[in-house]
Order: C-alpha cells, then sequence, then structure tokens
C-alpha cells in the first residue's frame, strides 16, 4: 500500500509530502490545477518513461519518492530477494531526473535500472485512465482479465512455455529434413574437430600452470645458481647476513646490562635472524629437490607447440579451447538428433502431446471463468443504468497456437433484447467506462495489487450513474471481501463520486514570485463541503449548495 509521497521541483510543484491512507480517497480541483501531476509524478518513481520538461522552471533536477508497505504483498517480497535486495519493512523508491534528460532511479536507496524500477512497480500499483478504457478493446487484453479472473495466468505462461518448445522441434525437424546432407557432412567434420580439441582442451587455470611451468624448466640453470649464491649471502659465507647479524646481536646483550630499553632493540633483531635462518632453510630444501630437466622442457615444449597450433586452426586463444569444445559437443548433439529423425519426431511428438494436455486444461478453466465473468459483469451493468444489458466472454475455438486453443473476446448488448456484440464495435464512450469500471470491480478481488488509481474515468458519466459509480469505487476501496488491505485514490470532477470518498485531496494552483506552483491539502470536513459545493455549483456557492453537500456527504 502507497504510504507517502514527495515530490521535488517537477512542472508546477515546489515541493510536495502527502500521507495516503488504506480505503477509497479522493483527489478534486480545478480544471488545470494540476490533479494529473500528481499521477504523473508517481508513474514516474514507478518507473515509467520520462520526457522532457519535467523539471520545474529554474531547477536542475525533479525528485520523487514513494514509500509502500509491503508487509503483506508476497509478490514485491519474492521480487526483492529474487534481486537480492534486503526488505526493510517498508519499500523506498525514488527517481531523479535532470534538465539535461538524464535519469536515475533507487530501490531502498540502491542504484537500480529504470527497468528493474518498472518491474517492481507493476506489482504495487495500477493505473487506470481513460485511455485504460481504450486497452480493454484489444484481445490481449481481454484474454489476460479472464485469465486473471479465473487463476490462469500460471497455467497460461506454461501453454506458453510448451507451444514455444513444441514449435522449436518441428522446426527442427523440418530443417532437418531439407539439408540433411549438409548436416551429416558438418556433423562428420564436428567429430575430427572435436577429437583434436579433447587433446589439446585447457582448464581455466591450466594454461597459466603450463606456461609458469615452462618458464621454470627453461631457467633452470639460473635458478639453482642464483639459490646458491642467496644461501652463501645468507649463511655459507664469512661474512653471511646471519653471522654479521649474530655479532650485533652479542653486542647489544653486553650493552643491554647497561641500558635495559635496548632491550627491543634486541628482540627484533632475535627475530629478523630467526626469519633468515628460516629462508636459508628454505631455500635449502628448495635446491635439494631442484634439478635441471631436459627431457620435461622438451615434452612442455612439445605440449604448447602443440596447443598454438590448434589455437591458430581455429583463430582462438588457448584460454577459449574449452569453451569452443563445449560450443562443438553441442552442435554435435543437435546434429546427432537431427541425423536420427525418428528421435526427432518422438521428441516433437511428445511435446505436441503436453503442449495439447496443458492448453485442454486452461480451455476448460476459460470456459468456466468466463461464464461466471459474464454473469457477474452483467450484474453490475444493471446497477449501471445497462438495464437489460449482457456480458458475454465469447471463446472461439482457433488452431493450436501460444495463446492455447480459443481466442477469448467480450460481446456486450447495451440493452435488452439486443444480440451482444464485440466491445468494440458497440460501446460509446460513456458506457464502455462503465463496462470498464463494472470489469474492474469484479475482477479487483481476484488481482493481488493493492493500490489502484483512476484518473478521470468516470468521464462521460453523469445524473444518477455518477452516485453508482461513486458506490462501486467505495467498494472496491472496501477491505471487507479482500485478503490484503485496499487502496483507491481517484481523480474525479462528479460531486457524486467526490462525496462518498474517505479521505479527500484538494489541487490549487497559485502564483507565488511570478511562477505558478501547484499545492495539495487533505481537507477537513467543514473545507470538503465547500468543495463538494464548488463542483455542484460552480463559480457562486449559495447556502443551498452548501446545504446540497452537506446533504451528499451525509449519505
Amino acid at each position: 500500500m502507497l504510504q507517502s509521497l514527495s515530490i521535488r521541483d517537477f512542472v508546477i510543484v515546489s515541493q510536495l509530502d502527502l500521507e495516503f491512507q488504506a480505503g477509497f480517497t479522493v483527489l478534486t480541483g480545478e480544471t488545470g490545477a494540476g490533479k494529473s501531476i500528481l499521477i504523473d509524478a508517481l508513474s514516474l518513481a514507478l518507473g515509467a518513461r520520462g520526457e522532457g520538461g519535467i523539471t520545474r522552471v529554474g531547477s536542475e533536477k525533479a525528485e520523487i519518492s514513494a514509500i509502500f508497505n509491503i508487509s503483506n504483498n508476497l509478490q514485491a517480497q519474492q521480487w526483492l530477494v529474487q534481486a537480492e535486495m534486503e526488505d526493510i519493512g517498508e519499500l523506498i523508491l525514488r527517481r531523479v531526473m535532470y534538465t539535461d534528460g538524464r535519469s536515475r532511479a533507487f530501490i531502498n536507496g540502491i542504484a537500480v535500472t529504470v527497468g528493474q524500477l518498472k518491474e517492481l512497480g507493476e506489482l504495487l500499483v495500477d493505473i487506470y485512465s481513460q485511455n485504460a478504457h481504450h486497452s480493454l478493446l484489444k484481445l490481449a487484453t481481454q484474454r489476460e482479465i479472464l485469465d486473471q479472473f479465473g487463476e490462469l495466468l500460471g497455467l497460461a505462461a506454461q501453454v506458453n512455455t510448451h507451444y514455444k518448445t513444441w514449435h522449436h522441434l518441428h522446426q527442427q525437424r523440418v530443417q532437418a529434413e531439407k539439408h540433411t546432407s549438409e548436416y551429416a557432412n558438418e556433423l562428420a567434420e564436428l567429430r575430427d574437430q572435436i577429437r583434436e580439441l579433447s587433446q589439446a582442451v585447457l582448464t581455466p587455470t591450466e594454461w597459466d600452470e603450463l606456461q609458469q611451468e615452462h618458464l621454470r624448466l627453461s631457467n633452470g640453470a639460473s635458478l639453482l645458481t642464483g639459490g646458491e649464491e642467496c644461501r652463501e649471502l645468507l649463511s655459507e659465507g664469512e661474512l653471511s647476513a646471519v653471522s654479521m647479524l649474530s655479532q650485533v646481536q652479542h653486542k647489544l646483550q653486553h650493552l643491554q646490562e647497561y641500558d635495559d630499553s635496548l632491550k627491543e632493540a634486541a628482540e627484533a633483531l632475535d627475530s629478523a635472524i630467526i626469519q633468515l635462518e628460516e629462508a636459508d632453510r628454505f631455500l635449502n630444501r628448495y635446491l635439494q629437490r631442484t634439478e635441471l630437466d631436459p627431457a620435461g622442457l622438451a615434452q612442455l615444449d612439445a605440449r604448447i607447440q602443440a596447443i598454438h597450433g590448434i589455437s591458430r586452426k581455429y583463430r582462438v586463444q588457448p584460454e577459449e579451447l574449452a569453451d569452443l569444445l563445449a560450443k562443438s559437443q553441442a552442435r554435435m548433439a543437435e546434429l546427432e538428433l537431427f541425423a536420427n529423425d525418428g528421435e526427432l519426431a518422438k521428441q516433437e511428438e511428445a511435446a505436441s502431446a503436453e503442449y495439447i494436455k496443458l492448453a485442454e486444461q486452461l480451455s476448460a478453466g476459460r470456459k468456466l471463468a468466463a461464464n461466471k465473468l459474464g454473469t457477474l459483469i452483467s450484474g453490475e451493468m444493471q446497477r449501471l443504468s445497462l438495464s437489460g444489458g449482457k456480458f458475454e466472454v465469447e471463446l472461439t475455438a482457433i488452431a493450436p497456437s501460444s495463446i492455447g486453443l480459443e481466442q477469448v473476446e467480450f460481446l456486450v448488448a447495451g440493452h435488452a433484447g439486443v444480440v451482444p456484440r464485440p466491445l468494440s464495435k458497440v460501446a460509446s464512450g460513456g458506457e464502455l467506462s462503465r463496462i470498464s469500471l463494472a470489469i474492474r470491480v469484479v475482477t479487483a478481488q481476484k488481482g493481488s495489487i493493492p493500490t489502484m488509481i483512476f484518473d478521470e474515468v468516470d468521464v462521460g458519466i453523469g445524473g444518477g450513474v455518477a452516485e453508482v459509480v461513486g458506490q462501486l469505487l467505495k467498494q472496491l476501496g472496501s477491505n471487507s471481501d479482500s485478503k490484503i488491505q485496499r487502496q483507491v485514490l481517484v481523480i474525479t470532477h462528479l460531486p457524486q463520486v467526490a462525496a462518498q470518498g474517505t479521505h479527500h485531496l484538494r489541487v490549487s494552483k497559485s502564483l507565488v514570485n511570478q511562477q505558478t506552483l501547484s499545492t495539495i491539502e487533505v481537507l477537513d470536513e467543514t473545507v470538503r463541503v465547500e468543495e463538494v459545493a464548488r463542483m455542484l455549483g460552480g463559480i457562486e456557492i449559495t447556502e443551498t449548495t452548501r446545504q446540497h453537500a452537506k446533504e451528499m456527504l451525509a449519505r
């Protein structure tokens, strides 16, 4: 649920901090006051694409922060876990947009891509605008609404995946039949290539180890000579480091009898002598086990030259041979499958059978959901002055596809006795608004998004229908029939809708220092009467209008 929204230097908003409650909240104000700015700002915080000119005049950047309570939003919690982000109890989304077009996004203080912000935002808020009505005319939207209502989205995704698998195997089989001789030649070449690569292939660290070993063997004489010289300087020579330090040690022990503060220097010297003796013992062991190995060096030379030769042949670096071998083996496995027509056909048949099984399950689920959805929406249409109207979900059989075995289409009859026709052909603007609202009310309880925002979706509605619309929106924000706490925010011009809000916000604009600024305030009961009266009466508000507003709010 949306808890708060902070806006800084956005369009005509200088500074705005809003707290939000659960339930039904209305947002009103004069035309042009900036009501949609709130929705635009929140949309940007949710990952919407930013456009130019959104920073307030005179400012270098606009900043928007939205805080959500996701304690009951399992999808958002799982998203944070998958993104390896800490769930701190509340979720903070922040978007910063600069005048030069740059944009930065943050989730709980961690920099993210705008795509990630959008992905998470879709789990938090649904925004419905007048344009959203028109998306209802698309068959894809209608199918998604039905699948969501029937809790079939997961099954529909499986059908889509299995169809792609089946289709891919079918294409492979067709290609294999067309290119049998070509694939046979390629397979023969791959077998030779894999045999050659297998002899030369290296582990990720083996090439470095080979080079290091070659460097050691080729410089064996220098290592032996240098090691002996080091031992001579350390301990074997007359003026070795150990013997000279031992003399200093003996001298300090004598001087310490006169001044005990020299004890620290003596102890440091003791430690240095021990380290030098340890280094000498290490060199002695190293020289004892090190010997010249011309035969080993020759073998290593041959191995490295062979690897270089194969690398040049296949135009890769020696350390890339393992990756080339893996790719060649994968391609060979694919071609061997092509060569065995029976096996490929068997896999295609199995994939087809699995797809059909899931698609038939989806079809059965859609049939049940379609009948129930049609009945419920038809009932809501009667409340919205579409008396005798009817809503149906038509399922038309189609050839197997990624969406299943049927096309989904919404049919509507606006009056009794009229044959239902496709929604795109019969619904007027006002009817589409009412049908859209009826669909949202019916399907909302099945949805998992806790916050819904309606941006002037009541356009084209008036009279008694407007009061019913307000009732439906209030019902939508009710938590009585829902497992999750719901929140509905509605931008409206209708007093019948505004009067039914549990919470009321008003947008206004004023001229400050030669700049037009927009502000939003929470209305108490007294001011709310004035606002509803303004919406009822226009410019001049009379006592009669105020009384009417009080009666509407009381109802």
